[in-house]
């Protein structure tokens, strides 16, 4: 009985994945502006694709004595993804000294060969900064990942040097720079320029051109000791995260606490650099209170001369307690980047034409791995606006968006007839996310409905189609066809409108997760997940924040059941457990409150302790 009730449940869910692409599809029969608006977000956050660009000239022996600069390289590749990034190494002077092509990170020993390249680079006499912007781009071009978030980093100490027996002059020089520059502009390769001027002949402004051309920033400095930390804020920058600073501390030879706070568990990496110009050990403390082995599972150490760097992966919510041991009386600045996967995207419009004074309703919501995070906890301490950029006079209004604990919710209204550009910035301590851009037309001044919000407005597209269709038909026997055909599309509407609502029921209570560790039997802290956020169905793995390591618990399903029960069911590969014994998940598994489940995950080992609590 309970695998028939089941199989109506997964019969009506599979309807209900039908349903939105009907809409949708009705949708963009109606309005040909929708098109241009369902899709209107950024891109998620993903791997890298970066060529480091090195000036290996004779002159950075002066500006850079102690090579903190290949030391801040180093840290980069370290503050990368430990799976999927690419990094391309480009050491130039006058010519390509050597050269590195994308090479894609998949474990510890890749990130060390890369390392070890640049421990070996040496150096020459001359310098042409064109030389080396050119061969970065053509790195990018023959291996970025279009899927990839490519960039360039260069790091140079002053102008071109060039060499005089050669016949290269700076007008071919510059020409040469000028359309390598065009090329990353236009594949949207952006270049982050490090200027070391520690000779206080720095031409900033090459730099500084580099950058705002293609999209990245410019940063320099008079002592290389400010390189580590200049690459932890191109990394932030990069991929829309803030640098979160801990407190600095002076050494006194014993160890002193520093707490590092995990702000929710949507992080899926945390950074913990240390810089110090001496030796540094470190020991690692959970929110639970229990010690963590550095390195470890869920830890990674990389070291070098500078800095130490650890990297908590998918690191549980709350406060760590980092203890820091130096040498009596050395600076240790300590830096904290964390890294989402997370998106944020706009709701879409009913029409991108509107008239001077409509009001437009605008809702934007958080997305992870691609499904909408309905938890409240990672959007508590956000803030965001609207950036309505008037494409006709270049001015830019902040409207401040309302938090309603799972969507960011405000209204626009349009000033006069022109055109502007929608787009929502949110953010709080340690990342901010921007949306992708919508376009509107308030041009010709006719269209619109005097208060138009998403699912509610009327665009001319859709004026000029039920124009054509409330034309008479000159054959009587055609108009009932219409109107039969009108009056059936509406009873399929109702009809689906009804199991859509039934689909949609919420869920109450909450769950009690904890996660075993299948080798050293060590159990996280528990964590309590109410379920009144989600509709219709959810996963064990968005239950989990969507963490990347277990993400095979996406195989089970929880749906409503009558009388404030759970239905559970689990797809191929996943055991569960009840009172020590498996189950049949895979036909449907009913909980009440109070039940308690175990959800064994072989491929990583790891066990997911379960309590059903109304």
């Amino acid at each position: 009985m309970l695998h028939k009730h089941l199989s109506k449940r997964i019969i009506k869910s599979q309807i209900f994945s039908i349903v939105p692409a009907l809409f949708l599809a009705l949708s963009l029969a109606i309005s040909p502006y929708a098109a241009s608006t369902a899709h209107a977000a950024a891109p998620a956050p993903s791997q890298i694709d970066a060529v480091l660009l090195l000036d290996v000239s004779n002159s950075m022996n002066k500006s850079d004595k102690n090579k903190i600069a290949s030391e801040a390289m180093k840290m980069f590749i370290d503050m990368l993804s430990t799976q999927g990034d690419k990094v391309g190494i480009v050491a130039y002077t006058d010519k390509v000294q050597r050269e590195k092509a994308l090479l894609q990170i998949s474990s510890a020993s890749d990130k060390q060969d890369l390392k070890d390249f640049i421990e070996g680079l040496d150096r020459g006499a001359y310098t042409d900064i064109a030389v080396g912007v050119e061969e970065a781009v053509k790195v990018l071009q023959n291996g970025s990942d279009p899927t990839h978030e490519p960039m360039i980093v260069m790091l140079a100490d002053g102008n071109n040097d060039l060499n005089e027996a050669t016949g290269r002059t700076q007008s071919e020089s510059d020409q040469e720079l000028n359309e390598a520059v065009e090329v990353a502009k236009k594949n949207g390769y952006p270049i982050y320029t490090i200027g070391l001027n520690a000779n206080g002949k720095l031409n900033k402004q090459i730099l500084a051109d580099l950058s705002n051309k293609t999209g990245g920033k410019a940063f320099s400095t008079d002592s290389a000791d400010d390189l580590p930390q200049i690459l932890s804020e191109i990394f932030a920058s990069h991929l829309k995260l803030k640098i979160v600073p801990v407190q600095s501390i002076t050494a006194n030879g014993s160890y002193q606490d520093v707490t590092v706070n995990v702000p929710n568990a949507s992080v899926l990496e945390a950074n913990i650099s240390i810089m110090s110009s001496q030796p540094v050990t470190a020991k690692l403390t959970d929110p639970s209170g229990q010690s963590v082995a550095i390195p470890s599972g869920d830890v990674l150490l990389s070291k070098s001369k500078t800095y130490s760097l650890i990297k908590l992966l998918t690191p549980q919510q709350g406060d760590w307690k980092l203890q820091v041991k130096g040498v009596a009386k050395d600076k240790i600045d300590i830096n904290l980047v964390f890294n989402y996967d997370l998106e944020l995207k706009m709701d879409p419009l009913s029409s991108t034409s509107y008239k001077k004074g409509d009001k437009v309703d605008i809702a934007t919501h958080l997305f992870s791995n691609g499904t909408q995070v309905t938890l409240s906890n990672l959007y508590q301490n956000m803030k965001a606006v609207l950036l309505a950029t008037d494409m006709d006079t270049g001015n830019v209004e902040e409207i401040p968006l309302d938090n309603s604990g799972d969507v960011f919710k405000g209204t626009f209204e349009v000033k006069d007839n022109h055109n502007y550009e929608l787009k929502v910035r949110a953010e709080e301590s340690s990342f901010y996310r921007e949306s992708g851009t919508i376009k509107i037309n308030a041009k010709n001044g006719s269209a619109g409905t005097g208060s138009t919000g998403a699912g509610t407005g009327t665009g001319t597209g859709t004026v000029g189609a039920n124009e054509e269709l409330a034309e008479p038909s000159t054959s009587s026997k055609a108009l009932y066809f219409i109107i039969a055909g009108v009056l059936l599309l509406l009873a399929a509407g109702a009809a689906l409108w009804l199991l859509w609502k039934k689909s949609n029921r919420g869920f109450v209570g909450q769950m009690v997760i904890e996660v075993r560790d299948g080798n050293t039997g060590e159990k996280t802290y528990p964590q309590y997940k109410k379920l009144n956020g989600f509709r219709g169905k959810f996963t064990l793995h968005q239950l989990l924040q969507l963490a990347p390591g277990l993400k095979e618990s996406e195989k089970l399903v929880f749906t409503p059941g009558k009388n404030d029960r759970l239905m559970v069911q689990a797809g191929d590969g996943i055991t569960v457990e009840r009172s020590g014994r498996n189950t049949d998940a895979s036909r449907g598994l009913e909980l009440k409150s109070g039940d308690r489940i175990s959800v064994l995950l072989p491929s990583v080992d790891k066990t997911i302790l379960i309590e059903y609590l109304v």
